[in-house]
């Protein structure tokens, strides 16, 4: 399996279904930043505790105007047990057919999600890629990289947006 895609790359669309049922696209986010974050499995320690830390700080990633966006292989059933029992204020998209995964190079071992995140530029660009084994400190530094790199006035500013811009 490939390394996870680079900065600089643009971010492939995707569909799934969210929690509720709702078609979920990554071109429905145009225009704003996205925190793609890919994670093992509903309801286990390491990934609840990530999703709780994104939980925690989604104040502030909505003060920059970003959107969090969860996937991991499980059904949309149990992505609504999951965001119920801990009070989760973001979509978590089910991706049971390990497409998205796949497309995004985040499918582990044994068909379950690496616990990979993306930083998505308002552009489209990915801004900043990497992989965690810790799962809450990631957060921060998916903050930190959309407040440095995601944000509009970031690429408004850049001269230079990645070589698949155009």
């Amino acid at each position: 399996m490939a390394d996870i895609l680079s900065p600089g790359t643009r971010a492939p669309d995707f569909s799934g279904v969210d929690q509720d049922g709702k078609t979920v696209r990554l071109a429905d986010y145009a225009g704003r930043p996205v925190v793609l974050y890919f994670y093992p499995a509903d309801d286990t320690t390491g990934c609840t505790m990530e999703a709780c830390a994104f939980r925690d700080e989604q104040e502030k990633f909505q003060g920059i105007g970003a959107v969090v966006l969860g996937v991991s292989v499980q059904d949309a059933a149990s992505h609504t047990r999951f965001r119920s029992k801990y009070h989760l204020n973001f979509p978590l998209i089910a991706d049971p057919s390990k497409e998205i995964c796949r497309t995004y190079h985040a499918l582990g071992l044994m068909g379950m999600a690496k616990r990979v995140t993306y930083v998505i530029g308002p552009d489209g660009m990915i801004v900043d890629a990497f992989k965690s084994i810790n799962p809450k400190p990631h957060v921060a530094r998916a903050l930190q990289a959309v407040r440095e790199k995601g944000s509009n006035d970031a690429v408004q500013g850049s001269s230079a947006a990645g070589p698949d811009s155009a």
